[in-house]
């Protein structure tokens, strides 16, 4: 039976430093006070004339790099974003330009900080169909394009950054193992930028209001997410036949290092097992999966045949994670 295999990974984050005391004209003793919070320390911000299929398109290059592959060679390209160049066309379209992928079709989703993992629960699913060999997926976000940098609870959260990963036909018995995704639209207020779309168009008075930039509800957020979380995992190791101490690591998407304390905790999985990056990049959204996945590849913390779950979670409400053997 034909599943989906990692062919290889790519990671890219702007190369402007933005530490915590830029932060300082929010709160006193910045670095101290967001450090504390979310342990982020600090984050990358896109430049002025930079956008996400930028970030996109180099986090691909560097997959195909990883894989060995010719961008000819790839089927399909998703951009998986919640901040796309613009409404329209797909960012993916431009990144299939910018690296060649003349013979792929390419297309955008969207579940915000969950985008990443849904992506590869289409890729695997395309490629299991058998009418597709090789799926690059890349999860960008420009989080600095859209923050209120007057919201001491949510500006100081966000990095940019973009993780590509390429899925390949195989049947060795190694990639993705089993899938769990799950949505709750009744929580669809709690994550959300307003005025963005067909329902509260742009404009100056929403612009005044700050209604065309990022809104979250902090605490109900942190409850969902530590709710959902140890859900993931016990659905995942359940239906892979495992113990949850089986698993060699943890990807999570990289929010708030308290949500990865209080997980810990609830679940008896030690802390180490978790990858983090999240103190240099902070919340990079649809990108943090996918850049710690390839980070870790890379160094050799992952090392082939172990067992890795991934998560993400995000606005929509949506959850969702991959168990998957390297």
């Amino acid at each position: 039976m034909l599943h989906s295999e990692i062919l290889g990974t790519g990671g890219h984050v702007p190369a402007q430093v933005i530490k915590n005391d830029y932060f300082n004209y929010l709160v006193d003793d910045a670095d101290a006070w967001i450090h504390s919070r979310t342990g982020i320390r600090e984050r990358r911000f896109a430049a002025e004339d930079e956008a996400t299929s930028d970030l996109a398109t180099a986090a691909a290059l560097l997959a195909l790099d990883n894989a060995d592959l010719d961008p000819l060679e790839i089927d399909c390209i998703i951009v998986a974003t919640s901040t796309p160049d613009m409404i329209l066309p797909a960012t993916a379209c431009m990144v299939q330009k910018n690296i060649g992928a003349a013979n792929a079709f390419a297309f955008d989703m969207n579940a915000v900080c969950s985008s990443f993992i849904f992506g590869m629960e289409v890729a695997d699913n395309l490629i299991r169909s058998g009418k597709y060999r090789r799926v690059l997926l890349i999860g960008a976000d420009t989080y600095s394009k859209i923050l209120n940098f007057q919201d001491k609870g949510s500006a100081p959260l966000f990095g940019d950054g973009a993780g590509a990963i390429i899925l390949g036909a195989g049947v060795s018995g190694k990639g993705l193992l089993h899938t769990v995704m799950k949505s709750d639209g009744n929580g669809w207020p709690l994550i959300q930028v307003p005025s963005s779309g067909s329902r509260k168009p742009v404009s100056p008075e929403s612009i005044e209001l700050h209604e065309n930039t990022f809104q979250m509800a902090g605490k109900s957020v942190f409850t969902f997410a530590t709710d959902v979380i140890p859900r993931i995992i016990s659905e995942l190791t359940e239906r892979g036949g495992i113990k949850a101490e089986e698993i060699d690591h943890i990807i999570p998407h990289q929010a708030n290092v308290r949500i990865i304390d209080f997980i810990s905790k609830k679940t008896g999985i030690p802390k180490e097992k978790f990858l983090l990056n999240l103190d240099r990049y902070g919340n990079t959204a649809a990108a943090s999966v996918g850049l710690a996945l390839d980070e870790n590849r890379r160094n050799g913390v992952i090392k082939p045949g172990e067992l890795v779950l991934m998560m993400g979670f995000g606005g929509g409400l949506s959850w969702g994670g991959v168990l998957l053997k390297a």
